[in-house]
């Protein structure tokens, strides 16, 4: 096979696209290092003065929202144009960032990302859409990796100009955000052209359908569960890790270690060790080894690589538990980084394994679906035990011994959802009758779990003083997830 160009083999949209993914992603991951952190500090500091929990919910619904929006996205793209639903998708971007920033009540922030999702649901699909369409065989492997790159330096970089901006001015950091997506308003308008469609595109009606049976099958979907409780530890990478490392661990060390460093190259700055730099580790590590872990791992099976990388994440949230030393800190994040670069990319083959083998295609579309299960759940269930466990010990003697079993539960969470895995393979990898009842009865006794904790925390919710309104939100959001799946499971079964 002849080398591919960068230069040559790549049309003038496929890098107008990937500009865009550049700087929409270093919007979002810009303002999402630190979001959890300027939700909570108060009012007087220039935050919002939410509590950890509210926060958690917050941003369990906005998360979710841009992993479950891009089904409709595609079709809209698809039946309108990309280039005009970009258009539409950077004005809510630009509009929901700004927004956000300049809201002082929580309502009306929550309100404002929540435009921000909806646009970036909307532009997902047209990117990988426009890569998918602009590259052919043999460019396609070099074109997304040139995609995945781009996020990953958009995630690197942002950040660290955060770390500046928000010595200012929190607004700022919000408005950089704005500004970054607003400014893909011009190439959206006078450079990118739609490149050339399929034959037939799905319509709205098709998408649902498409989603109803993928929902149906059981045994896909105890998959996704079982799948969901690795990226359950990666939204903590949001929430729950930022609040201990401003609350639990001592930053002066790295922030002392990497300013001589800086000062030895003849650069005079003053680096602060902070929330933002997590993400910073995070994205750098898979620039600096992703390319050697995929060639490490090419030609092995999915299924002892994913369990390899889900070990690995659990190995890194056990750094966290074993001391509060900023070193072990970093040490945790970038030894869960490299879990993360390598059970991901083999998730899609095992999904190529788990589908019906003539309806592949249908089921790739919502393999996403485990970053709904995980931000949900993740991002609720990390601020609500930080809240209970994690801050009434702070600055008292049992800070460490808590410290310690709030990350081993998350450690142990990761270890029981890689073993899950390996059982799922084992009694439902093969596509069968008999698999599928099985996995149907198991998912019945899943989403009946689900709907009683809707229950309880609705019960929870309406009998406190006062009623708890975001807690009551939250128990309708388990039961229509448990009744819902109660529902579509019985329906698939008949």
């Amino acid at each position: 096979m002849a080398k591919v160009s960068v230069v040559r083999d790549f049309s003038r949209t496929f890098w107008v696209a990937n500009v865009m993914e550049l700087f929409e992603r270093a919007a979002y991951y810009g303002l999402n290092s630190v979001l959890a952190v300027y939700l909570t500090i108060g009012v007087a500091a220039g935050g919002i003065g939410a509590s950890e929990q509210a926060v958690g919910f917050l941003q369990g619904i906005v998360y979710a929202a841009t992993y479950v929006l891009p089904i409709l996205g595609g079709a809209l793209a698809d039946r309108y144009g990309y280039r005009r639903m970009l258009l539409v998708a950077f004005s809510l971007l630009a509009t929901g960032y700004f927004a956000a920033g300049y809201m002082s009540a929580y309502a009306l922030v929550f309100l404002a990302l929540l435009v921000m999702a909806t646009g970036s649901g909307l532009f997902k699909p047209i990117i990988s859409g426009t890569i998918a369409r602009s590259t052919d065989e043999r460019t396609s492997s070099v074109g997304f990796g040139i995609y995945y790159w781009m996020i990953n330096l958009g995630a690197f970089l942002a950040p660290l100009v955060v770390s500046v901006l928000k010595g200012f001015s929190w607004q700022y950091v919000f408005t950089a955000s704005a500004a970054y997506t607003g400014l893909m308003l011009l190439p959206a308008a006078f450079l990118y052209r739609d490149p050339p469609r399929p034959e037939s595109t799905k319509k709205l009606k098709d998408v649902l359908l498409g989603a109803a049976e993928v929902l149906g099958d059981a045994r896909f979907m105890l998959m996704i569960v079982v799948y969901s409780g690795f990226w359950i530890l990666y939204f903590q990478n949001f929430g729950s890790v930022l609040w201990y490392l401003r609350d639990f661990v001592d930053r002066a060390p790295v922030s002392a270690a990497v300013t001589s460093l800086l000062s030895a190259l003849g650069l005079p700055w003053t680096f602060t060790f902070d929330a933002e730099h997590v993400t910073v580790i995070n994205a750098g590590m898979i620039i600096l080894l992703q390319v050697l872990v995929s060639r490490v791992v090419k030609e092995r099976p999915a299924l002892p690589v994913m369990v390899t990388g889900m070990t690995l994440g659990a190995v890194g949230f056990a750094c966290l538990a074993v001391s509060r030393n900023p070193w072990v800190f970093v040490a945790g994040i970038a030894v869960f980084s490299i879990g993360e670069m390598t059970a991901h990319p083999k998730y899609y083959s095992f999904v190529g394994l788990v589908a019906p083998a003539d309806r592949k295609a249908v089921y790739m579309g919502y393999a996403f679906l485990y970053g709904v299960f995980g931000s949900l759940l993740g991002s609720n269930l990390g601020a609500f035990l930080y809240e209970r466990m994690l801050k009434p010990a702070l600055g008292t003697p049992r800070a460490g011994a808590q410290a310690r079993l709030f990350w081993v539960m998350f450690a142990v969470l990761d270890v029981l959802a890689a073993a899950g895995l390996v059982l799922f393979a084992r009694r439902f990898g093969e596509d069968t009758p008999e698999t599928r009842r099985r996995a149907a009865r198991v998912m019945t006794g899943v989403y009946a779990l689900i709907a009683l904790l809707g229950v309880a925390f609705l019960i929870a919710a309406v009998t406190a003083s006062p009623i708890q309104y975001k807690t009551a939100v939250q128990a309708l959001i388990f039961l229509l997830l448990g009744g819902g799946g109660l529902a579509i499971n019985r329906a698939a079964r008949a």
